[in-house]
């Protein structure tokens, strides 16, 4: 398959790059000749000499945003590390469905994969895996509500399940297809607007910041 060149890259040198990933475009790939096309085989095609699984982390297909990826395998190891302590500061920014009286909080919920409905994730206060996010209402734009994540654990579907759940936000986000009302892909207003790390051979800590596009 010929992947697409094109990326938003805000940050590169010889071992990592951070790129802005538009809404729709997987961070890995997918199953199918279909789905190759995402940001790992995009920035192989931009670093012929990259290990062959760049990604520390990912975002799902239909969030946007801040996406960091390592071209050696000593980078990898180091930022997944500090991905895996939970050192990486993360942000995102959302457009909730409904209007959240709260001003913020703190949001724990277990919940696990849906194996009859993958990747629907389901509420299980026994054999789910524990979430945590802290949020700020951010505004209240006709109907709908700004708010900032800022998540503790990383857990599939993490910020939207907690979004769209009674004990969560108890709205979905808007253009979820899969918690909310979404029909199509590049519908959901999430994204990833900050990212936190430090550099994996200098050691230096760098910040990236990217607006909301909504």
């Amino acid at each position: 398959m010929n992947i697409p060149e094109g990326l938003n890259v805000v940050y590169e040198d010889d071992v990592l790059v951070v790129v802005d990933k538009p809404s729709g475009l997987l961070s890995v790939p997918g199953k199918g000749e279909a789905n190759q096309d995402c940001v790992a085989a995009r920035v192989r095609a931009r670093h012929p000499g990259c290990i062959d699984q760049p990604s520390v982390h990912r975002l799902d297909q239909d969030t946007s945003g801040l996406l960091a990826l390592a071209l050696t395998a000593e980078a990898h190891r180091d930022l997944s590390g500090q991905f895996m302590d939970r050192l990486v500061g993360k942000r995102y920014i959302a457009l909730i469905d409904g209007v959240v009286e709260e001003e913020g909080g703190t949001i724990e919920l277990r919940f696990r994969l849906d194996p009859d409905n993958r990747p629907y994730q389901v509420y299980d206060p026994v054999n789910g895996k524990r979430g945590v996010t802290r949020w700020r209402r951010l505004a209240v734009e006709n109907g709908r509500t700004r708010v900032e994540f800022m998540p503790h654990t990383g857990r599939t579907h993490q910020l939207r399940l907690h979004s769209a759940h009674e004990m969560g936000l108890g709205f979905p986000i808007v253009g979820d297809r899969l918690y909310g009302t979404g029909t199509g892909p590049g519908q959901l207003k999430l994204h990833a607007s900050l990212l936190r790390l430090r550099h994996p051979v200098t050691r230096a800590p760098l910040e990236f910041v990217s607006p909301a596009p909504f």
